[in-house]
């Protein structure tokens, strides 16, 4: 027992000696140098073309203003204008109890008969229409008088109203501006439909729909303003846009990205009218977020950048070569600056291990 005692501490010390030696072995062994080159791939530098676009839907919508009120009472018999007709002084817009109610323009709404003796703001928008119209040859006076009540009584003929040389309130919605683009509340004015005066049924039109595509936070990030947007028109045609703002809905989480003509000019040109004048319409877009370029082309992974911030290539020899860069997209770059069929190098391990 008394032997078997001494030995153990022998052995613990033997190992506690052997352990202490390889640590310091290890901590105090120089440390490896570092390999004299980095692993690497190579690819060849090859005549491509490089270019990025998203295919997104275009919205276009006529937002319309609210422009004219009915005063007329009794049922709509007839629609004579369609949403997005443009119209002028004198178009008859619908008719109600067969009698058409007429556009004209004026800032002052219709609001009372106009009949012999009447002056004010809204005579001398009627003696405007009546001589657009060819009825009136007289002043522009705002005042109601044997000339412009002749010219009301031929109005009304040609027309084929009675000839009573007053007219009613119910007759006329004044508009602040004509020619323009109209579009009825068709909730309100249809066939059948029952008036009773008051309705707000008229709404204008710009002289052009708005263009904007909704796009999620990630997609807006490659959406500079300013960028080239071909968009599909319905008959088969393209037209091309620019986007614009950016309008964020923190609620939605959606980016709208408005789309412009070009020098102010209207994204759809004279073909505006193939778009519905009622609710949102979309058209197949392409948003090229870079323009096409041809060169010589390298994956964007054997670029380095120097000290002084400018881009180069390490050739497969090792040799550094300074570069500029045309375009960048999906990971490839369009260069100049190195030859074509050189190999230049890629981080990463040496090919076949």
């Amino acid at each position: 027992m008394k032997i078997r005692s001494l030995i153990l501490p022998v052995v613990a010390a033997l190992i506690i000696g052997a352990a202490t030696t390889w640590g310091a072995v290890t901590v105090l062994r120089p440390t490896e140098a570092a390999p004299t080159s980095t692993e690497f791939t190579t690819v060849k530098v090859l005549r491509g073309e490089v270019g990025s676009e998203l295919s997104l839907n275009t919205v276009a919508e006529w937002p319309p203003i609210p422009v004219g009120t009915n005063r007329a009472e009794g049922v709509v018999t007839g629609i004579t204008v369609s949403s997005g007709d443009e119209v002028g002084q004198g178009a008859a817009l619908y008719t109600v109890n067969l009698r058409p109610v007429i556009i004209a323009r004026g800032e002052v709404p219709a609001f009372r008969a106009i009949e012999a003796g009447v002056t004010g703001p809204d005579v001398a928008q009627l003696q405007q229409m009546l001589t657009d119209l060819k009825f009136y040859r007289g002043a522009i006076d705002g005042s109601a008088a044997s000339g412009t009540i002749a010219a009301i009584r031929a109005w009304q003929k040609s027309n084929s109203l009675e000839q009573t040389g007053s007219i009613s309130a119910a007759d006329l919605i004044f508009v602040p501006a004509l020619p323009a683009r109209v579009s009825l509340d068709t909730a309100l004015v249809y066939r059948g439909a029952t008036l009773t005066g008051g309705e707000a049924v008229l709404s204008g039109l710009p002289a052009a729909p708005t263009f904007s595509i909704p796009v999620t936070e990630a997609q807006s990030t490659q959406i500079p303003g300013g960028i080239a947007v071909n968009i599909t028109s319905p008959d088969g045609g393209m037209w091309t846009g620019i986007t614009g703002a950016q309008e964020r809905d923190s609620e939605s989480a959606t980016v709208t990205v408005a789309i412009l003509g070009d020098n102010g000019e209207s994204v759809c040109g004279d073909g505006c009218g193939q778009i519905p004048a009622n609710g949102q319409s979309r058209f197949p877009s392409r948003i090229v977020t870079v323009e096409k370029v041809s060169g010589l082309v390298i994956p964007s992974a054997a670029l380095i950048t120097g000290a002084d911030g400018s881009p180069a290539v390490v050739l497969e020899t090792g040799k550094r070569v300074a570069v500029t860069v045309l375009a960048s997209a999906r990971g490839m770059s369009v260069v100049e600056g190195v030859d074509e069929g050189f190999l230049v190098r890629i981080p990463g391990k040496r090919s076949g291990q």
